[in-house]
């Protein structure tokens, strides 16, 4: 017996990432289950990308350009609904107040039951770039917005004269490659997160065993889950 048997359903989810192809690394075969079960998932990815790759003869306009592209190109794989960029210089995010408003906005807006972002703390234990500085300022960023601020309607007030009503999402999950509680079974929907990983070919095309890399990431945890590849979160459960 496993915790995903346990699942209630949901109606809508929403990613919160801070670049293109963060939402695919992260949680990409969770995504393409559940808008395969009917969830309308939508993204929201906070960094114009133009600082990823190593070619510094790119002007960041034209980087940024094409990582929107892909992807967009990697959400319609997994069935994605909608992906909004809110276009801030990569590389340069804080847990800012004016990033936790855009976040409350954005979660008003979509009105999900779960969102998913990135863990707002640095984990030894995980590689490196897991811990990316907009990962973290995300992850904080995206909690701060999730509690008190979307379900709160005295937290930046002028967002309900914007129209934007206060929402409670029910949960946030936290992709975790060793510290996860919840396990989901992607056997089905693998493919597929590949696929949307190899859409962003910026920055995959010089990554050599990439699919084989991805395929025995999600399979190391079998003894744990008894899927035979799992993507694993810490789900938090809001009050």
């Amino acid at each position: 017996m496993t915790e995903e048997k346990t699942e209630p359903k949901y109606e809508r989810a929403l990613v919160i990432s801070a670049h293109p192809d963060d939402p695919e690394f992260g949680q990409g075969g969770t995504v393409a289950k559940l808008a395969a079960e009917g969830v309308e998932v939508s993204y929201v990815i906070c960094t114009d990308g133009s600082e990823g790759g190593e070619d510094s003869t790119i002007p960041d306009a034209e980087l940024t350009e094409i990582r929107y592209r892909e992807q967009r190109a990697a959400a319609d794989i997994l069935g994605v609904k909608e992906v909004t960029f809110l276009g801030l210089p990569d590389g340069r995010l804080t847990p800012s107040i004016e990033l936790r408003r855009e976040l409350t906005r954005m979660i008003r807006r979509f009105r999900p039951d779960i969102v998913f972002t990135h863990s707002p703390v640095i984990n030894l234990a995980v590689p490196i770039g897991a811990y990316h500085a907009d990962h973290l300022a995300v992850g904080q960023a995206t909690l701060a917005a999730v509690y008190p601020a979307s379900r709160n309607p005295r937290a930046f007030r002028e967002l309900l004269d914007e129209g934007f009503e206060p929402w409670r999402a029910k949960e946030v999950w936290i992709a975790s490659w060793v510290e996860g509680d919840h396990y989901v079974d992607i056997s089905s929907s693998i493919e597929k997160k590949i696929a949307a990983i190899m859409a962003h070919e910026s920055q995959t095309a010089n990554w050599k065993d990439m699919e084989k890399n991805m395929r025995d990431r999600h399979a190391s945890a079998k003894e744990r889950s008894g899927f035979e590849y799992t993507e694993m979160f810490r789900r938090i459960l809001t009050p």
